[in-house]
Parts: structure tokens; sequence; C-alpha cells
């Protein structure tokens, strides 16, 4: 079973010390949520996560099936299993997602077996449609660039579709619910737990509890000042729902130690 490992990571973007000591483990199967207050570095995990340059790591470890993800590129560190759903996607014109989707997998493919030639086409339009029948997705979407003119609700659906798509074993949701009505998160919540299982773990990167009523994680973490301060099960965003993050400020930022 694959598992991610996040040793006392220390991050910094351009002078600032952003991430101060985190440890995180998350393994296929489970599906963890990292919630806090703005600014406390949890989109800043997500980025350092996939290597985004901007990110420096000054201490810390991170491990992914049994490899150093530190010494590893953003698109191998994607092959070798893992996947970042942005909060805010980019729309690429004149490429179609279904262009996209196998572009990508033609990638992976090719970087395990460099004489791979490709999925044949026949066999990507059966699996793509298979994959937006699960995710209850229309068959024009494929045909569309990706996200032009895309709605809020339809760039996260593209994501989770690259989601089903690639199949990595660790997927980080950055604030997939960014942005979205009521109807629209249950429709990429339904789409990710279709996708959920022993195969996948998922980590849930939210301000809001609303996203955990539709993605139900086994394991709620709260970050403040750049590290998880408190961990618990489903009842701990409950209790955040309803109080807030004022106790969490009153217990830890008077230096508390880090609780594990």
């Amino acid at each position: 079973m694959s598992e991610l490992a996040i040793k006392n990571l220390h991050v910094m973007i351009e002078d600032k010390e952003i991430l101060k000591g985190l440890d995180l483990t998350i393994k296929q199967g489970e599906a963890h949520a990292i919630m806090g207050p703005n600014g406390t570095g949890k989109s800043t995990l997500a980025y350092t996560l996939m290597g985004h340059p901007n990110y420096t790591v000054t201490e810390g470890e991170i491990w992914f099936k049994g490899q150093d993800v530190l010494q590893l590129e953003p698109d191998q560190r994607s092959r070798l299993g893992m996947f970042l759903a942005f909060q805010y996607p980019v729309a690429i014109p004149g490429v179609t997602v279904a262009n996209f989707l196998r572009s990508a997998l033609n990638a992976r493919r090719r970087a395990a077996n460099p004489t791979d030639k490709g999925i044949p086409i026949p066999e990507f339009r059966k699996m793509l449609k298979e994959k937006m029948e699960l995710l209850k997705m229309d068959s024009n979407f494929a045909g569309r660039y990706l996200n032009d003119g895309f709605s809020g609700g339809e760039k996260k659906r593209a994501e989770i579709l690259q989601m089903a798509t690639l199949q990595p074993e660790i997927a980080i949701l950055d604030e997939t619910d960014s942005g979205l009505d009521i109807d629209a998160l249950r429709v990429v919540s339904e789409g990710v737990n279709a996708l959920n299982g022993p195969d996948l773990g998922v980590l849930v990167i939210t301000h809001y509890q609303r996203l955990l009523n539709y993605i139900k994680p086994q394991f709620v973490h709260i970050m403040l000042g750049g590290r998880i301060v408190e961990s618990g099960g489903a009842e701990l965003a409950l209790h955040l729902e309803e109080h807030g993050y004022d106790w969490v400020r009153e217990k830890y930022e008077n230096g508390e130690p880090q609780s594990h």
C-alpha cells in the first residue's frame, strides 16, 4: 500500500517562511481533510507537494512509494502517482478536453515504457466514455476546449475527470469548493466519491465544513501558523463549523507544541 509521508516540512516563498514543521501521513484508501484560516499555509502545502518552483523547501522530507519526492520534477511526481486538482484551473484554448487527457495519458505510458506508441484511439474513446458516465458528464464535454469559457463547476469537473483518467494513488484537492454554488459542489463531490476506494488516498484542502458534508473524510486536521496543530475525525470539522477558529488560536498561538 502506497503512502505519502511528510516530515517536519519547512517551506519559504520569496523570503517568508510559510510552513514551519508540518507532519502528515496519508495512505492509499484514506480520506484526509485539512482545514484552517486564510494564510496558514494550506495551498502552500498543495503546491509544495507537487513541486511548484516558487516554493522552497528549507527543511524536512516528503516520501512517496519509497522515493524522495523532493528530488523529483512535477511531471515525475505525477507519473509516480500523485495528482493535484487546482483551485483555479487554467484555460487552454484550442486544446480539447479529450486531446489533453489523451496526451497526458500517453506521456505517463511513455515514461513507463519508452517504446509505447500510446493508447489506441478506440480504446481511449471507450475508456473516456466510461469515466464520463461514471462522473455523470455530458459526452459533448470532451470536445470542448479545456476550461475555455467553463463555469466554475465545469472547471472543477474537468479536474475530477483528469483524476479519473490518470488514476493517481494520492490526490490533493486544493479548495475544490472555491467559487462553487451548492449544486456544483454536490456534483463535483459525487465525482470524487465515485473515484474513492482502496486504491486512492485523498487530501481535501478546504476552508469550509460544507464540502465535508459530501466528501466524508476519516481524518480531519487543523492548520495554524504553518503547522498541523489538531487532528481528529469528522467531528472535528463539525466543531469548527460551530465554534470557528478562535479556540484554536487561543490554544496554539501561545506557543503550545504541535499535537500528533
